[in-house]
């Protein structure tokens, strides 16, 4: 593509921003859809489910509080540069989470119906994921405090965040937050479905290099979130 068909940086940053605020907003979705469930959470929501049960805190605040922190870990101490999109996942979704929890997504009344609605809040995280990834803007707070831990302690970033997923499951759960046979699913499906949201966006991070000729900004991304 020419330089003159290609549109300004300002026009491409706003439909960064935009895309992968609809990453997020879905993203929120997914996570309340596994809340209402009740059927189980992957570990970093049964500690902020815990966390809301323990202190005035709503879930979505919960979810704030904790990326602010581990935001600023990752910053300050162990020296991973945050992204745009590493802010507003901070800020963006714990928000929607919130409003989704409210009578608009109302909890079910049998197991079965349970299961079903794990199991769209589970899909629906996988392809959220690789939306708001491939707008190119920076993975999630907990992504880069895994990255910083691994850097921290000279280890490999899949045994890192093992460490960190483990330790957060057994504070949430001691904390009272929901541990049940969706925890197990979660554990054993969430990588698949991420790869598989990753593998659906792919076209629109490479739309964006072609545009802005930036090929490797939201690759990184995708390398760095594929790894943890």
């Amino acid at each position: 593509m020419s330089a003159s068909a290609r549109p300004s940086p300002g026009r491409t940053l706003i439909l960064r921003l935009l895309h992968v605020n609809l990453g997020l907003m879905l993203f929120g979705l997914s996570l309340a859809a596994m809340l209402r469930a009740g059927v189980g959470l992957g570990p970093w929501d049964v500690f902020h489910e815990g966390l809301a049960l323990r202190t005035p805190l709503t879930i979505g605040q919960g979810m704030i509080a904790t990326g602010f922190v581990l935001l600023a870990f990752s910053a300050l101490v162990a020296r991973v540069r945050p992204g745009p999109g590493t802010v507003m996942n901070m800020l963006v979704v714990g928000l929607w989470v919130d409003v989704f929890m409210s009578p608009l997504l109302p909890s079910p009344t049998q197991w079965p119906l349970g299961a079903a609605l794990f199991a769209f809040g589970l899909v629906l995280n996988g392809a959220a994921t690789g939306l708001y990834l491939s707008a190119g803007l920076g993975a999630g707070p907990r992504d880069g405090f895994a990255l910083g831990l691994a850097r921290l302690l000279g280890t490999t970033v899949a045994r890192a965040r093992t460490l960190v997923e483990v330790c957060v499951l057994a504070l949430g759960w001691l904390l009272g937050g929901t541990v049940g046979v969706g925890t197990l699913v979660f554990a054993l499906t969430i990588g698949p479905l991420m790869q598989a949201g990753l593998r659906l966006c792919a076209p629109l991070e490479r739309a964006y290099a072609l545009r802005h000729g930036s090929p490797g900004e939201g690759a990184g991304a995708r390398r760095a979130s594929s790894q943890t």
